[in-house]
């Protein structure tokens, strides 16, 4: 039975024996294929222009390689396609070779992140890699980390562990602390964790979109009072409009005073803390008990790659272990299901570990500095008398015609982002303070200055 299934023309999976010939054609044609739609991007524009791909739903029999690849052409001709220089709506940037490459490699191990004994090596490496990330930021040797499936969940994961480690998991009274301007996400993880939006308590920004320090006090006192437990405050590093950095010092003082622990979503951010690019406002993250970063983001490894890092290991473990009764373990090693919300977890650290090998410090600093320089130009050549312009220290921009009412925002971004579209070039619409707004952000290293220019030049018509 066994030789039958192996000699069958019609070959499942990757042979133990010979050597799998047909696994590299398929591959060899899918790369082909992958890198004919990137040359075709400057052609073809970030988005499709028609919506012609079909779901074709599994049949009886299964499909010839020819249907199979003619689907995959339809897939890719219908995707959003980051790799255009024109694609500037969201933190979606082209993704770094080596990191494809990774996973590619993460999909042929097949190993599971669950636990040592499923993933030997990925284990130990996404156990020195997060050890490396938290050095890197200044954190001490108790620290570590895990990576998620984004930013949402490496958040769920430490609000979780900071409710458990203030005492407070069944709680109806604990509360959240965030910024106004913070991430939705804060909204689904109050929901997961079973409390109210009134849970979520929001503190005003200032006229730079930073968490304001005396507000946050005055909640404080206003939370005390009504005897509701505080059991984290988030700073956010890089907000999703503008990209502001919350003043870290100041809240990690309050929270060192007051005990209580220090959140830092540093999604869109947090990357910069392991360079000495000199970001303003980048200061002190070192005194936070956890913090996200999401290289996905911005130096293009590819989704989904999410890191939670903590000061202190010994808080996720206390908060997600469940003894694994079905896996063996092995002494001193600390499987990897057993310290986060996710069980089963693919190897994509892989990616991430190839794609930093590859750029090293200095090639991950060019690329973020030159996320930096592209914004600077775009500031800089945008007309200030007819746009308020709304950015931070880090690659994100903001605009909207000076003295536009609030209605009609809605009318005006989405007539621009339509003509922009039409020429190639790809804006988002974030409703921000009540108004729409349009939203560049230059985290594309594929775009250049003639291409900034472009932009400009339909922005200003």
């Amino acid at each position: 039975m066994a030789e039958d299934l192996i000699n069958n023309k019609d070959i499942y999976f990757p042979s133990y024996l010979g050597t799998n010939d047909k696994l590299i054609t398929l591959l060899n044609r899918t790369s082909q294929t992958l890198c004919d739609w990137f040359s075709k991007a400057d052609k073809n524009g970030p988005l499709p222009f028609d919506e012609s791909f079909k779901c074709i739903m599994p049949a009886e029999d299964g499909n010839s390689e020819e249907d199979l690849f003619s689907e995959i052409e339809s897939l890719l001709n219908n995707s959003f396609n980051p790799v255009h220089p024109g694609s500037l709506a969201h933190l979606d940037p082209p993704p770094l070779i080596f990191s494809i490459l990774g996973d590619l490699i993460a999909a042929g191990l097949n190993n599971n992140l669950l636990a040592y004994e499923l993933s030997p090596s990925v284990t130990l490496l996404e156990e020195s890699l997060c050890k490396w990330f938290a050095k890197k930021l200044g954190f001490n040797d108790f620290s570590g980390g895990i990576a998620a499936s984004g930013g949402t969940l490496s958040n769920l994961n430490a609000l979780i562990a900071a409710r458990n480690n203030a005492g407070l998991g069944t709680n109806p009274n604990s509360v959240l602390l965030v910024s106004e301007d913070a991430h939705s996400s804060f909204v689904k993880c109050i929901r997961v964790m079973g409390l109210d939006t009134t849970n979520l308590v929001r503190i005003k920004t200032d006229n730079q979109g930073r968490m304001d320090i005396n507000d946050l006090r005055k909640s404080l006192d206003k939370c005390s009072i009504e005897n509701k437990k505080i059991f984290a405050i988030v700073a956010t590093l890089g907000t999703t409009v503008r990209g502001a950095i919350d003043p870290i010092k100041e809240i990690s003082e309050i929270c060192k005073k007051r005990n209580i622990w220090l959140h830092i979503d540093g999604s869109i951010g947090g990357i910069f803390a392991i360079t000495s690019i000199p970001i303003e406002g980048l200061n002190n993250i070192n005194q936070a008990n956890s913090i996200t970063i999401n290289p996905q983001k911005i130096i293009g490894i590819t989704k989904t790659s999410s890191l939670l890092l903590v000061s202190n290991m010994s808080t996720l473990e206390n908060t997600f272990n469940t003894g694994l009764p079905y896996i063996s373990s092995k002494e001193n090693i600390i499987n990897r299901g057993e310290i986060g919300i996710q069980g089963s977890r693919p190897a994509e650290v892989i990616k991430l570990w190839l794609g930093l090998r590859f750029l090293g410090l200095n090639g991950i600093e060019n690329i973020l500095k030159s996320s930096i320089k592209r914004k600077d130009f775009f500031i800089k050549n945008i007309s200030n008398n007819k746009f308020d312009i709304y950015s931070g220290p880090l690659h994100i921009v903001s605009f909207l015609p000076k003295k536009l009412e609030p209605k009609d925002s809605d009318g005006w971004t989405q007539t621009k982002v339509n003509e922009l579209i039409n020429n190639n070039f790809m804006l988002s619409r974030p409703k921000f303070k009540g108004k729409y707004f349009l939203r560049v952000v230059m985290g594309n290293y594929n775009t250049k200055e003639s291409h900034i220019k472009e932009l400009l030049r339909l922005l200003n018509a």
